[in-house]
């Protein structure tokens, strides 16, 4: 399992699309924090520092690494290398939550320090070290668990396209208006509704923060499950 861990931590490193997407979503943040704080009175550091690119894309790098086994088809070579499907389903899934850590931790440091410093320049409120750290574990937490929903998802659909596009329809299109219309379901849901409640998101209806860590961890055991038994199953193309 270590090696096979090295190995998809190593292709993540490696791989174009990967870098680009990640260099971008950081610097989008640092631009965002940077003006909301130099723009906004009286803005809300905790939402100010709560919400990241790195936070929400790391699901859509890792439903783009899984489905990028079959889109590339390499994926034929990973599994000669690692027989145990299964093992390799979860030796990508912990890379993506390794990652996510990884690069929210970076990310989320960053835009607090440079959201801090525009705060207090201004004279602003800002958040002390409570109030950072309370920041800092539920943007890890976030992105440690999407990733790994975003490659059992992936390895689930294998179309690329399909899976990407879905994401972002979902988070961006279904569940929000869901959440709103009906907050006993759409508190649930694997990417606004749980997420939200992890992070605190200033919305009517959403989970605690324990609990909507359950809900997601939830769907992501479902998720892997169902992605595992069909990658057991059926033919790699």
């Amino acid at each position: 399992m270590k090696a096979l861990l090295h190995a998809e931590l190593l292709k993540l490193r490696t791989t174009r699309t990967f870098v680009a997407v990640v260099g971008t979503a950081a610097a989008l943040s640092l631009i965002l924090v940077a003006l909301g704080a130099s723009l906004d009175v009286g803005k809300d550091p905790h939402a100010l520092f709560t919400n990241n690119s790195i936070t929400y894309i790391i699901v859509l790098l890792g439903a783009i690494g899984m489905t990028g086994e079959w889109r590339h088809r390499t994926i034929t070579g990973s599994v000669l290398a690692a027989p145990d499907r299964l093992r390799l389903l979860a030796a990508k899934a912990i890379s993506y939550s390794v990652a996510g850590v990884v690069l929210s931790l970076l990310v989320t440091v960053a835009t607090m320090l440079v959201g801090t410093l525009i705060l207090a320049g201004r004279g602003e409120e800002t958040l002390g070290a409570g109030g950072l750290a309370d920041v800092l574990w539920r943007n890890l937490a976030v992105a440690a668990l999407l990733g790994p929903l975003g490659v059992c998802v992936g390895a689930l659909i294998r179309n690329q396209v399909v899976t990407v596009i879905g994401f972002i329809v979902v988070a961006a299109a279904l569940e929000p208006p869901l959440l709103h219309a009906v907050p006993s379901v759409g508190r649930f849901g694997p990417l606004f509704g749980a997420p939200g409640g992890i992070l605190g998101v200033d919305e009517i209806g959403l989970l605690a923060p324990g609990i909507a860590l359950a809900t997601l961890v939830a769907w992501i055991a479902v998720m892997f499950l169902a992605a595992a038994a069909r990658l057991r199953r059926r033919d790699l193309v």
